[in-house]
């Protein structure tokens, strides 16, 4: 969530920033509801301190016998007055409360200007998309021609955007995470964590998954009111949550492997066919807890990092800064990493590399404390795909097949895969 102070002091300056993202704040609205808090606080308070007047007045006349009943009485009616004042500025903080909860994150200055993905900006690219003498196929008629790739029977079990891999496509999804693990733990110096798979709503509250994104939620039904994971975002990030950091512990740098399960609300009949687009997926996620004057120099190391794996695979992909209006609810500054699909010709996203400031910490009330003050102040969080694993297996079977079908894989892979150098 943002600053209260930017609704209460600088209402007017916080309204025309988020016009950045397209997003409109209601100005009169909350200018109203915040007037009806102040008023309501400064007659709560009167009336605290008009109950504690009354309670020394009982005192006084006790020590001295006279009769309390009439201040007594007058106590009551005071208190009465008062859970009923106290009540309605209860309700009215819980409608703030919500009103706020929806406002997305407050753009940086060096995020790029507009509202759609055709106003990002390249940043820079690797390599070079390569020219095939044949016309390249899509992964999925690629997996299904091996077969080892089967949306058929995953449809079967379960229903539309799912897939079951077997043999060495199967292994390759595998081996895959674990090579991503490897460069992230020995080469970038993250600290591998295992984390649930569910989640409560107030892990989805901090991260900012509820309560604007519910419907993009699968949660279970039951006795449990848990949800499954959009993204090891989620429960590794809430690992802060209502934590004071020692300073000399930060930065503090997770990665963790988990599925993911998301509804896809919204996106039906895009990216149907094949991987690309599904309800269940695997992620290697890079997670970092950063004191905020070292969160954007951590921004572009983490970024950094995820493209070292494309780049070891040597995939062709570009870097975009994404513009106000494209970016995710909770981000301040985000790059998305694309790498090329020969069948789109085209990039397609499969990292998104965020720095969310203070907007997460201040929902879950994450914190560190200075060494030099004493004082306590909020995290910075950041998070990026290291990598989108489904989406790397779906990038390495393009770029790599043959005329034949065939797919080559890369070099670095070949030891993971216990010597294999072409799945055919």
């Amino acid at each position: 969530m943002l600053d209260p102070k930017c609704f209460r002091q600088e209402l007017e300056v916080t309204a025309s920033i988020l016009q950045k993202r397209g997003f409109k704040l209601d100005v009169t609205l909350i200018k109203d509801l915040e007037e009806k808090r102040r008023v309501l606080q400064v007659e709560v308070q009167n009336l605290q301190n008009e109950r504690n007047q009354r309670s020394k007045e009982v005192g006084i006349a006790k020590s001295k016998g006279e009769d309390i009943s009439s201040v007594i009485a007058s106590m009551h009616g005071v208190g009465a007055k008062l859970e009923a004042k106290q009540a309605e500025l209860d309700e009215l903080l819980d409608k703030l409360h919500d009103i706020y909860s929806r406002v997305p994150n407050l753009p940086h200055d060096a995020v790029p200007k507009g509202l759609t993905e055709e106003d990002n900006l390249e940043v820079r690219h690797f390599g070079k998309p390569k020219k095939f003498d044949f016309t390249p196929k899509d992964h999925a008629t690629l997996g299904i021609a091996l077969g080892m790739m089967d949306f058929e029977n995953a449809a079967k079990i379960t229903g539309a955007r799912f897939v079951v891999l077997t043999d060495k496509l199967a292994k390759l999804q595998r081996i895959l995470t674990k090579f991503m693990l490897d460069v992230h733990t020995k080469e970038h110096g993250y600290k591998e964590i295992y984390v649930p798979h569910l989640v409560n709503a107030t892990s989805l509250f901090s991260t900012g998954q509820l309560p604007k994104f519910s419907a993009d939620q699968f949660n279970i039904e039951g006795d449990f009111n848990y949800s499954l994971i959009p993204t090891s975002e989620v429960p590794v990030t809430n690992l802060a949550r209502d934590e004071i950091i020692p300073e000399e512990k930060l930065p503090i740098k997770y990665v963790a492997y988990t599925p993911c399960y998301r509804s896809e609300a919204g996106t039906y009949g895009k990216d149907m066919q094949g991987m690309i687009r599904q309800h269940q997926f695997e992620k290697v996620e890079l997670v970092r807890f950063e004191k905020p004057e070292n969160s954007y120099q951590a921004h572009e190391e983490l970024t950094s990092h995820a493209e070292k794996i494309l780049q070891k695979l040597e995939l062709p992909y570009r870097v975009m800064a994404l513009c106000a209006g494209d970016m995710g609810f909770s981000a301040a500054k985000c790059y998305d990493l694309e790498v090329w699909l020969p069948s789109q010709d085209k990039y397609r996203e499969i990292s998104s590399c965020s720095n969310f400031e203070s907007f997460q910490a201040r929902r879950m009330q994450a914190r560190y404390r200075d060494t030099k003050t004493g004082k306590t102040e909020l995290i910075h969080t950041l998070n990026g795909s290291g990598l989108a694993v489904g989406r790397t297996l779906v990038a390495i079977m393009e770029n790599y097949q043959d005329q034949n079908g065939y797919i080559h894989l890369p070099e670095v892979l070949w030891d993971y895969m216990d010597g294999e150098k072409v799945i055919k």
